[in-house]
């Protein structure tokens, strides 16, 4: 299929103004936790420019907000395009997170693949001790 010159797929513009929703945690009655694999991670190295790939492990127990699916879809697509180093990578998911959610706990998991033989795994955590 042949693309026409200025126009811009839709998942592209989608992708480009993704933003972070949530809704309402309708079971406040008892803590739970909720998990996302996002087996398909993509971002760039910052030193060369080369892609980097991953699996990235959301687990969280919501307080008041629950983070809305395709947003977050949208919101980790976009990080195909930016260069940025694994352990940043996993700490501004948790950091955007928290921040959307306020939740009694999340963790975020970057499972990354070898690169230059080595195997890097990236965990961060954060509680709320209110």
């Amino acid at each position: 299929m042949k693309k026409k010159p200025g126009i811009v797929p839709k998942g592209l513009e989608q992708i480009r103004n993704a933003r972070l929703a949530r809704f309402s945690n309708r079971t406040q009655v008892r803590r739970y936790q909720v998990e996302f694999t996002c087996p398909e991670f993509t971002s760039l190295c910052p030193m060369t420019g080369f892609p980097d790939f991953a699996t990235v492990f959301i687990k969280y127990i919501p307080k008041k907000w629950c983070v809305e699916l395709k947003s977050l879809k949208l919101y980790i697509n976009k990080f195909r395009n930016r260069g940025i180093f694994y352990e940043d990578v996993v700490n501004v998911i948790l950091d955007d997170l928290v921040k959307l959610l306020d939740p009694w706990e999340i963790e975020v998991v970057g499972d990354f693949t070898v690169r230059g033989n080595i195997k890097t795994v990236v965990r961060a955590k954060h509680i709320n001790d209110s």
